[in-house]
């Protein structure tokens, strides 16, 4: 069975692809040349899955997303409280290229905006670092983050350098109210440089769903990021990762979040999924105009909004996989098959659905041979399904979207699926579902529905 999840990645696409307004960045000569008709977005587990739809492997600059990441680099290398002392953590409220300025410590008001990013820049390594040691450094984490060797784009670099005099002026006005302490033009060329790094939106995701997961990389398992610093980074990012839309993203999404004016846009919701979006028309605040609404959809569909607490507790999903044994009926069609049992339990909602999905497309596939997974379709000539909710509590509504596209699939494809749902959370459309769906009460009735009245089950999971 395929995965709807990538499906439903691109009807959000088709969706905000009518949506023409904005204009790509037009003071970076690069940037404004810039395709406008792409448009990608990515979703990251915190266990590594990836979900990606659209142009999913097209190269941008990563722009100021690099500064959520550099600022974490920043507190690993100085320490939070060095950093503390020289860049705030309020909005701002203006837009991204102005001097915010604290009053009475001279401290740029938050490290998103490119005042507060240039100074974090210099602390990376140490004060008395060379450029080359901070790029460096910046390019070696981003690339572990990214699970690959990323690059500077040379001509993206050489592009914002012509146009710097805003951020050089910037630059020198931190040195002199003593923000900064190595030379202002190593500072605002290192920015710049880590801001003309390429990624793609799956690279994004990924970046994002290691801060979900604790600093944490989803795929390799290595510690990036302290956990302390994720806790700071995310912090920052939910209050001023948008600049002066922050307060609308946050009542409106509710994803921790920080924009670059490529047109990518990345959220982190913890312990949950890495986001990352991609269309170069920026809106008068210098976000991406369809990522916005791409983010509005996910955060709508999804349930994501961080302040949702209409869903509460945890979600696993279990694994087995029971043979049925003959009862009154010696001759049942399914005697001495295999039947795989999806059990599920508490609060269910998009994680714990895609956990799910993911659990049918492993055991129902056909075999692959080529696949890492030396497991993968160990299930496929499986006779029926059985998808327990029996100590499920409640499903959101994105959960239940999937698990009944899941189902669907699944009969549509000519598998008989039985549901344990005693307290109906599944709420299936029957006439959608087919004959090949039952809904039954407990596991008695399921195995009567697939091996005849009386038949046994044996499998290693005491439920069966």
């Amino acid at each position: 069975m395929k995965s709807p999840i990538p499906d439903y990645l691109a009807q959000v696409l088709e969706h905000v692809r009518p949506n023409d307004g904005g204009a790509p960045a037009d003071y970076i000569e690069t940037l404004a040349k810039a395709d406008t008709s792409k448009l990608a977005v990515a979703l990251a587990m915190v266990d590594g899955h990836v979900y990606s739809a659209g142009d999913d492997t097209i190269e941008f600059s990563i722009q100021s997303i690099s500064k959520a990441f550099v600022y974490a680099i920043a507190i690993e290398d100085a320490g939070l409280d060095a950093v503390l002392a020289k860049i705030g953590v309020e909005p701002s409220g203006d837009a991204f290229n102005k001097l915010s300025l604290e009053r009475g410590t001279n401290r740029p008001m938050n490290p998103m905006i490119n005042a507060g990013a240039i100074a974090a820049h210099s602390l990376v390594v140490s004060p008395d670092a060379t450029a080359e040691q901070r790029t460096a450094r910046i390019l070696d984490v981003l690339s572990r983050l990214a699970g690959r060797q990323l690059h500077v784009d040379e001509e993206v670099y050489q592009a914002e350098l012509r146009d710097a005099d805003r951020n050089m002026g910037l630059g020198y006005m931190l040195k002199a109210a003593r923000i900064i302490q190595c030379d202002p033009r190593e500072a605002v060329t290192g920015y710049i440089r880590q801001c003309a790094i390429n990624v793609n939106v799956r690279d994004l995701a990924t970046m994002a769903a290691t801060l979900c997961n604790a600093g944490i990389h989803p795929v390799t398992g290595e510690a990036i990021i302290p956990q302390a610093s994720v806790r700071q980074v995310l912090s920052v990012m939910t209050t001023c990762g948008m600049y002066d839309a922050a307060g609308a993203w946050v009542s409106r999404i509710g994803i921790p979040a920080k924009s670059g004016v490529a047109g990518a846009i990345i959220g982190a919701l913890p312990g949950q999924v890495g986001i990352a979006t991609f269309s170069p028309k920026l809106d008068s605040r210098g976000n991406s105009v369809r990522g916005v609404a791409i983010c509005e959809r996910l955060s709508s569909d999804m349930g994501m909004h961080m302040m949702d607490v209409s869903q509460i507790s945890a979600s696993t999903v279990r694994t087995s996989v029971a043979t049925i044994l003959a009862g009154e009926d010696k001759n049942h069609v399914n005697c001495n098959r295999k039947v795989v049992i999806f059990s599920m339990r508490g609060v269910v909602r998009f994680a714990g659905s895609e956990r799910l999905t993911r659990a049918i497309v492993r055991e129902l596939s056909a075999p692959n041979p080529d696949a890492d997974d030396a497991e993968f379709g160990r299930s496929h000539d499986a006779c029926a399904v059985v998808l327990s909710l029996r100590e499920v509590f409640s499903l959101s509504p994105v959960a239940k979207r999937v698990i009944h596209e899941d189902i669907y699939r699944l009969t549509a494809a000519g598998r008989l699926v039985v549901a344990i749902d005693p307290s109906a959370v599944l709420s299936v459309d029957q006439e959608k579902a087919g004959s090949k769906f039952r809904i039954v009460e407990n596991e008695v009735e399921a195995r009567n529905e697939i091996g005849g009245i009386g038949c046994q089950a044996i499998t290693q999971s005491s439920d069966w």
